[in-house]
């Protein structure tokens, strides 16, 4: 059996669930508590970081990046990277852009400030990086119609981990209603699309303690 160590609001997390799904890859996944893990996910990991695979083989792998390239490189019947050098290089640049600058300029000041900060430092949210997140994000929404209003998906004209990886970070400033949707409608579009795709019913079905969903999240037409 194929388990996945995950915590619901880690994009990175996301990222591999909605692979795997796309992959038609099955899978049984465990929700952890990265500041509060379970002794015996510990004694497999004992970092407690997720995401974490253990596949039906036995074989361990951590850690987004590494488990991303994994199933790429075991599942090549269904690319998600590219073709082409061209097309990977793309979709890894756009990879990148998002689990990077996005993360750190915008999750990092939005949802570890709202929900993550209580439990790392039992502390509220810093006001100011509340409101430089807001408008951190407007940027990607921005790109992200530049890119869609040229391609069919944003690394092309094919469906990739671009795509993938950035609904995957959305979709936790969507579950806690910090994408301003309404001001960017071509944007809006793209996600719909992605969001309507099988493998992200999973990821509607999310709930997390304390902290329930904005009203449109698992809305389809929203």
């Amino acid at each position: 059996m194929r388990i996945l160590y995950h915590y619901p609001l880690c994009p990175f997390c996301r990222k591999v669930r909605l692979l795997l799904a796309e992959k038609m890859l099955d899978f049984t996944a465990m929700g952890e508590e990265p500041w509060n893990a379970h002794q015996s996910f510990l004694d497999i990991n004992p970092t407690g970081d997720v995401p974490y695979l253990v596949e039906p083989s036995g074989d361990q792998i951590g850690g987004g990046y590494a488990i991303i390239e994994y199933l790429e490189e075991t599942n090549p019947d269904s690319p998600l990277l590219g073709k082409t050098l061209q097309e990977s290089a793309e979709v890894r640049r756009l990879i990148e852009w998002f689990d990077v600058k996005f993360y750190s300029e915008v999750h990092q000041k939005l949802v570890y400030e709202k929900i993550f900060k209580r439990f790392w430092e039992a502390r509220g949210p810093d006001s100011n990086a509340l409101r430089q997140g807001k408008k951190n994000i407007e940027t990607y929404l921005l790109y992200i119609t530049w890119l869609t209003d040229r391609r069919n998906w944003l690394g092309g004209d094919f469906f990739s981990l671009a795509d993938i990886t950035a609904a995957a970070h959305l979709s936790v400033l969507d579950y806690i209603g910090e994408v301003p949707w309404e001001k960017y409608a071509e944007a809006k579009d793209w996600y719909v699309r992605i969001k309507s795709r099988p493998s992200f019913r999973a990821l509607l079905k999310d709930r997390i303690s304390a902290f329930a969903p904005a009203p449109h999240y698992t809305n389809l037409d929203f």
